[in-house]
């Protein structure tokens, strides 16, 4: 299963760094994609990373998230900065097998092997 935390408020500018942990299988076998949800939106996925591979972000948020992950913790993060207003969603983080991360996400919750229950991120103005 997976454990996503690290959720929280912060204000527009600010940071916050989101964990995933892997518990039954290893976390560096799967890629692991973070997806968001708003309010009254469709879930999208943000950002994908496979160890030893290869790392993708979407355009929304490029050049302020970053992934790293600690294998020996197994676990992953998502290093979030110079957050804005638009941020705000639930944030979740999912597995699945695959060799090349390519930018283009699938939200649909059968397509992967794993998924966290999610975590509040709020960023108020």
């Amino acid at each position: 299963q997976l454990v996503d935390s690290g959720g929280g408020l912060v204000q527009a500018g600010g940071s916050l760094t989101l964990s995933c942990a892997a518990s039954g299988f290893r976390i560096d076998d799967y890629a692991i994609h973070w997806f968001r949800q708003a309010p009254g939106k469709e879930r999208e996925g943000i950002s994908c990373f496979i160890s030893g591979g290869n790392t993708v972000h979407a355009d929304s948020v490029k050049g302020r998230f970053t992934i790293s992950n600690d294998n020996a913790k197994n676990m992953m993060y998502l290093q979030m900065h110079n957050l804005k207003p638009e941020d705000t969603a639930i944030y979740y983080c999912a597995a699945e097998k695959l060799d090349v991360c390519s930018g283009i996400w699938d939200s649909r919750e059968d397509e992967y092997d794993y998924w966290g229950q999610g975590t509040q991120v709020t960023v108020s103005s």
